[in-house]
Formats: structure tokens, sequence, C-alpha cells
């Protein structure tokens, strides 16, 4: 294996199951052998452009083929893949594309108007667009008159695959470096924890460019020959009627979109008797969605992951989902996770720490950025910053974040990157930003804001101030004003404090008010 990596998996599978269906996109398809050979005419056209191995090749756009075609044409050639969040804004991404140095961009069409505005910032040296367009390649011409033979391109197990972005605390986010090796290990742990089979029929509608919605299924499904069907966005009738339609066997996503479909009202009448198992990481499932689908002979397999560990740093087994309502789970088969002090001991059962990570699927550190390796990256030991405990049976539980991110509907949202926008605004002295419970997202952001003197602002002022700035699911919900913001003696501001004074959640009647009309908020300067 030291010289195989992701793409040699691809290769290795088309022959062992040529003629087994890989891909299913709308209406096309690809058996193993045809996705294979398109993979190598990506790899070849990639390398006829200056890529070689090292290079990194992004990609931008939702849900599609393209994206596993570029993903193993760079893996076969050695490069870099780094997907890109679709939900960004064109400086947000303008930062990541940089920050990687991609080489050549794939984008689809309808993300050529953010690439337009942010061109003249970008060091890409090579644009590849879904169609032609002024200033880009099409896909089909990088593909055109290419061999579709493998290359011969030894690829270590300790290269970097993949460039992950993940949310920094500091405002900025870090590019975690996942490894050939990290990916296998990742794999080799998911699949010892949950038996996925070659007859599986996965659905992949979680987004790609999270390692959840890409490392937990639609990999490690393809390394099996299972078979994969792939759509754009999460719609909760559509993907009913995807998994009545295509015999859906797996899927993963979010408590927030099984909720969705469960509330559905076609979800009573729907055939969902295909489905084996549904993998659901971002939060614990509430026990009452636990039911709903067990009604149905659905069972849950809950896990506990990030970008740096691949995901899989623990499962819940679905036999142990109501018995261990709320539980991360245990660690998979080659991994370790601990609780620690801030000393890094292993503190005793029961009692609070630091969960640390330790294993073959722990990244290789963040890119460009030695420093923050160094600190998250101890003696072999990821420290994930989540704040937890573990029970007498080992079993672990996710009590608190350390560094205070809000999860909203399965995102990522730290809240200094939205305090950094939001203190650009010219009438905003002081702001903190904390995640507030809601029903059907987990969370979303609240912004807790003091108005400099003499000046007044309201709810919408803020709200709209984000706007554009900062990706939807990032930007303030809801705003509340205060006098001052708690702080402690270092003049760190005490969040647990805020969360308790301003933390409570909207109701349904206020939640459906614009912003401007909700008086009992406060608006203006506050007194």
């Amino acid at each position: 294996m030291n010289d195989h990596g992701t793409g040699f998996m691809l290769t290795r599978r088309a022959a062992l199951s040529p003629e087994r269906t890989a891909l299913i996109f709308r209406d096309e398809s690809w058996t193993y052998a045809e996705l294979n050979r398109v993979t190598n005419r990506v790899a070849h056209g990639l390398h006829s452009l200056g890529v070689n191995p090292g290079d990194r090749v992004g990609f931008l756009g939702l849900n599609h083929p393209r994206f596993l075609f570029t993903l193993f044409g760079a893996a076969k050639l050695g490069a870099i893949f780094v997907p890109l969040n679709f939900r960004l804004t064109g400086p947000e991404l303008a930062f990541i594309i940089r920050d990687s140095g991609l080489h050549t961009l794939v984008y689809e069409e309808n993300f050529a108007s953010i690439i337009d505005a942010i061109r003249k910032d970008l060091p890409v040296r090579r644009l590849i667009c879904s169609t032609a367009l002024d200033g880009s390649r099409s896909f089909d011409d990088l593909i055109h008159d290419q061999r579709d033979t493998d290359l011969d391109f030894p690829v270590p197990e300790d290269s970097v695959a993949w460039i992950m972005y993940t949310s920094g605390t500091t405002g900025q986010p870090k590019g975690a470096m996942l490894s050939h090796g990290n990916i296998l290990w990742n794999n080799i742990n998911a699949s010892l924890a949950f038996d996925g089979l070659s007859d599986d029929r996965t659905l992949a509608v979680a987004p790609l460019f999270h390692i959840g919605g890409l490392n937990v299924t639609p990999i490690p499904s393809l390394w099996k020959g299972a078979t994969v069907i792939v759509e754009q966005m999460f719609e909760p009738g559509m993907v009913l009627e995807l998994i009545e339609k295509h015999r859906i066997t797996t899927m993963f996503g979010v408590p927030a979109m099984f909720m969705f479909m469960a509330q559905h009202p076609d979800f009573p009448t729907r055939d969902l008797s295909s489905i084996r198992v549904l993998a659901c990481g971002g939060a614990p499932v509430p026990e009452a969605l636990i039911k709903i689908y067990g009604e149905r002979g659905i069972p849950f397999l809950q896990g506990y992951g990030l970008t740096e560990t691949a995901p899989f740093a623990s499962f819940l087994p679905s036999d142990k989902a109501e018995a261990k309502v709320g539980s991360a789970g245990i660690a998979p088969f080659f991994s370790e996770v601990r609780v620690v002090d801030e000393n890094d001991h292993e503190v005793p059962d029961g009692q609070r720490g630091e969960i640390v990570v330790r294993g073959p699927n722990v990244m290789k550190g963040y890119w460009g950025r030695p420093d923050a390796t160094a600190e998250i990256l101890v003696d072999g030991w990821f420290h994930t910053g989540d704040i937890g405990k573990r029970d007498a049976d080992g079993y672990f539980y996710i009590l608190d974040r350390k560094k205070d991110m809000i999860i909203s509907g399965g995102e990522n949202v730290y809240p200094a990157e939205v305090e950094d926008v939001l203190y650009q605004h010219p009438h905003v002295k002081e702001v903190a930003v904390i995640g507030v419970q809601h029903s059907r997202w987990g969370e979303t952001v609240r912004a807790v804001v003091v108005v400099k003197e003499g000046a007044s602002l309201t709810e919408q002022d803020v709200i709209a101030f984000a706007e554009g700035k900062l990706a939807r699911f990032k930007q303030p919900k809801s705003v509340m004003f205060t006098d001052t913001l708690p702080r402690n003696p270092t003049g760190k501001v005490i969040k647990f404090e805020l969360r308790e004074k301003f933390g409570q959640p909207m109701t349904e009647t206020e939640e459906a008010q614009p912003a401007d009309q909700r008086a009992a908020r406060g608006a203006g300067t506050p007194s």
C-alpha cells in the first residue's frame, strides 16, 4: 500500500468489479470501469495543464459527478484535492483559494459570477468550468482526446490527499491536511464499525465538500463496490422519493435533515423498507426521532467526528441508540479517545475534560500553519476543543464546546468569524456571538451588541450588515442589546454568562416576525 493512494483504490475496484454500477446522477450512470476511465482522462488532462504531484486542485459546485471525477483524477496524479464550500461568499472563497495556492480550479457554471467577481484576487493558473466561458476551459475540453489508461505515478500513503478547510477560532479558516493513509484508515475503522455491503445503494445528498458528506458513506461505498446516488441539494420530499425510487440502503445526514424528512407529509406513505441504516453526525439524534424511525424499522448509526479526524472519532452502535441516548459513542477499532485535564492527564470516568483523539485517521496538520498544528497536535493526540466525559461503560458524551463553536444545521460556525464582521459596523462598540437552541437547525447565531454612545442600531440593521459578508448559515438570525459585556480579569468575554442571560430561544411567534417588528427584543440605543 505504500505507493498506492486513494486513486489506486478506484483502479483496483474497477478491476475487481468493472460492470457493477458505481455512480448514478439523475438519468446518467457509470460502471466502475467507466468511472475509472473518466477519472484517468481527468488525471491526464490535469497533468497536461501542468498539474504535478503536490499541486492543489480545487472544486466549487453543488454535488455532482464532476466533484468525484476531479477528486479521483487529482488523486491518481498525486495532486491535492481542495473541495470548496459552495455556501461561502466571494471574499471567503478568495481567502481559501489563496491560502491553499490552488493551481487549478474546477467550478460549475452557476458559480461563474462569484468567480468572475474575485478572479483578479486569485493566484489560480487554470480555470475549468462545467461549460466553456470566457477565460475558462470547459470540463469536456479538459478530458477531450486524453488517454483513459492509468497513470504510473507513485502516491505514498503519507502524502496529502485532501485539504479540507474548517473555520478557525481566530476568524480565518484553516486547511486540515488529510493524507491518503488518513482516508484509508478512517474507512477501515468505519467498515469495522458499520457493515457496508457491496450491494449497498447510498444516497449522497449532504454536501460533498464536508468530510461527513464525503467520507462517511460515498467514498467507503465506492471502495466496497457499492452504488452511490448523487443528488445536488437536500429537499425532504425529494429525498423520500429517491429512497423509494432507487431502493436506497444507506444515507448520511445531520439530525435536522432526518427531522425534516419525518415531518414531511409523504413520510408515512413512502416505501422506506430498503433502508438498512441511517448514518448521522453533527449532533446527537433526539430520542423522539430515534423512535419515529424505529417504528419504521430504521436504525440510526450515530457518530462523532471532525474534519481533522477524517472524520470518525467515535461511533454509537445502532443497537445502543436508545440505551445511550445523547452519547457520542465509543472509539473505533484503530483509534483512541481520551478525556484529559488542562495538563493532558486523563480524568476519571464521569469527570469533565477535553476530548482528545489519536490514531492513523488523525490529520497531518494544518496547511501552512505549523504553530496552529503544534498547538492542537500534542504527542500525536489531536485536541478537539470539545469538553466531554466518559461513562463507566466507555461511552463518551460531548458536553460543551471549549471554543464556543456553534453548529447550525450541521454547519460549524465560529463566533470569532462573525464577530470580526460585525465589528466593522461603525455603530458597534462591542459584540459577542452565541448559539441559541433552535427546533429545526439545532442552533442559530445570535449577536449580543453594545452600541457606541450617541449612535443607534436596530436588530434589522445588524442582520442586514452581515448579509453578503458571511455565508447565510453564519449570519446572525437574532440580535440583543446590552450596556456591557461580561468579562473575566484578563478581558475575555464570559460566554456562559451571556448564554444564561441572552440565550433563550425565540418563540415561534417571534421567529415568524420580521426582525424590524420584534420590538420586545430592544432596538436603538440601550439605556
